[in-house]
């Protein structure tokens, strides 16, 4: 666990209560007479099944973040042929979801994590789990400057999921506020390849890198970077000082602003230095940040134009 508490969070479900192993003699208690309250999915599974090495964790690590909503079930084809045939399954790994005692939906297959998050939103009828509800809570604490608050939330998600990436993304967040740059570092040091490449992480490497880029930014700086620009409107290398300037400053609208122009004026100028500038800035805002969408619905304007 890289952030976050250690144990069980409070009102978190056990695991044993969520996720088990069944057969043939079980089936009927484990899968259709449970889901006549709580939907379960069912996994058909078996050891040398490189797939389902893959899939089975994720489902896993999903159905414990909806803490109840939702149960497992899984199945040892080798171990369970009977079952397997009578469910038709000819390949594996294959899951279907159980409703009231009947499967309602299902797939095949190694599928990305995102369509069997729509999977389990489908079989217990929308809303999110709590972890989703957790997350939207922090992500509008950090938005509003309430770091600390954000950060205990992002703490608590990740003592349940410690591979959650948005909630990580949004912990490491937080330390930048905070002004905790070097632990923000330090963690992003330590995190497996896999979650250090994706986009959030990334982003949030991104937003160090330009924090330290413009540590240095004052006042009598960013006033003689706009004298020169005032002066000579084609010295783009003070164009793009200037919009790194205002960026340290905190003045992101006019640093946006600044590069937008400057790949209006000449977007090839020092190998679209200005629009690769601009693409950082949107990483390290993050893809919900209302200044990313408008920037990018901009910049595309200007390149397609």
């Amino acid at each position: 666990m890289l952030i976050g508490q250690s144990g069980a969070a409070e009102g978190q479900v056990v695991p044993g209560d969520l996720i088990k192993d069944t057969d043939a003699a079980s089936f009927m208690a484990d899968v259709i007479e449970a889901s006549q309250t709580t939907p379960v999915v069912v996994d058909f599974w078996a050891p040398w099944c490189g797939p389902c090495k893959q899939l089975t964790p994720i489902i896993e690590r999903l159905v414990k973040q909806y803490a109840g909503k939702v149960k497992l079930v899984k199945i040892n084809v080798d171990e369970n042929q009977p079952l397997a045939q009578q469910f038709q399954v000819q390949s594996i790994p294959a899951v279907y979801g159980f409703k009231g005692g009947r499967p309602v939906d299902g797939f095949m297959g190694a599928v990305p994590e995102s369509q069997i998050k729509q999977f389990i939103e489908r079989l217990t009828g929308g809303g999110g789990s709590p972890i989703d509800e957790a997350l939207a809570d922090a992500d509008g604490f950090l938005k509003e400057g309430q770091n600390d608050e954000a950060l205990e939330i992002y703490k608590e998600i990740l003592a349940q999921d410690p591979a959650h990436v948005k909630a990580l993304a949004g912990a490491l967040r937080a330390y930048i506020a905070l002004g905790q740059e070097d632990l923000a570092r330090d963690l992003i040091a330590k995190l497996p390849a896999q979650i250090k490449n994706t986009p959030d992480i990334q982003g949030v490497q991104a937003a160090l890198d330009l924090k330290a880029a413009t540590a240095n930014t004052n006042t009598a700086e960013l006033d003689t970077l706009v004298a020169k620009v005032a002066a000579d409107p084609k010295d783009m290398q003070s164009r793009l000082d200037l919009a790194m300037a205002r960026f340290g400053a905190g003045d992101r609208e006019k640093a946006v602003e600044d590069l937008l122009a400057m790949v209006k004026a000449d977007r090839a100028w020092n190998e679209q230095a200005a629009r690769k500038q601009l693409v950082k800035f949107f990483e390290a805002f993050g893809p919900t940040d209302p200044l990313t969408s408008s920037g990018r619905r901009r910049l595309s304007a200007i390149l397609f134009s």
